[in-house]
């Protein structure tokens, strides 16, 4: 036999006690007309509407400023997993650059030049994508033009077209505003 003890409640009495039913809030509401009056029970009911409404406001504020709390702590979370992955990038590009700065050393104290296969072979087996710790400067090499510039320094510049004083009006990009 199970001892439940005088305060323990039966299982029916925890879930009936879990919301008030129909006949508990009439009971409830004779009372509370009983005690306040017909006349203060409308001021009474506003006032616990406004209280109602205060208290679910502060909720949401909490619930907000919580949320917002996991948010800046998730992307901060972000960030250092970011920071992470770049610091490990890094690493495997300043040790993928020894390898190709030993092998070039290596093969100048030889007298062979070295080979390009085996200079880009360490670059291209590392797993994450390096990045450069010098910036890479882009080699301009000049282009033949296919139409001489006007500006040219030496001497050979196109003729410039004539205008022919055919139409007397100026043109719609010459005009003047009124």
């Amino acid at each position: 036999m199970m001892h439940t003890g005088p305060f323990k409640a039966t299982e029916a009495q925890v879930q009936t006690g879990k919301m008030l039913s129909v006949p508990h809030m009439i009971v409830v509401f004779l009372v509370v007309l009983v005690v306040f009056g017909p006349q203060k029970l409308p001021e009474l009911a506003r006032s616990f509407g406004k209280l109602m409404a205060e208290f679910r406001k502060a909720s949401n504020d909490f619930k907000n400023a919580f949320e917002e709390e996991m948010r800046d702590l998730e992307r901060q979370a972000r960030i250092a997993e970011l920071k992470k992955q770049v610091a490990e990038a890094n690493a495997a590009a300043s040790v993928a650059m020894n390898k190709v700065t030993e092998t070039a050393t290596l093969a100048s104290t030889q007298g062979t030049p070295p080979a390009p296969e085996a200079a880009a072979a360490p670059i291209a087996e590392s797993a994450t994508p390096a990045t450069p710790a010098e910036p890479v400067v882009p080699i301009i090499n000049p282009v033949a033009e296919a139409v001489p510039r006007a500006d040219s320094s030496n001497g050979d510049a196109p003729p410039k077209p004539t205008e022919t004083p055919s139409d007397p009006s100026p043109s719609h990009d010459q005009q003047q505003p009124a």
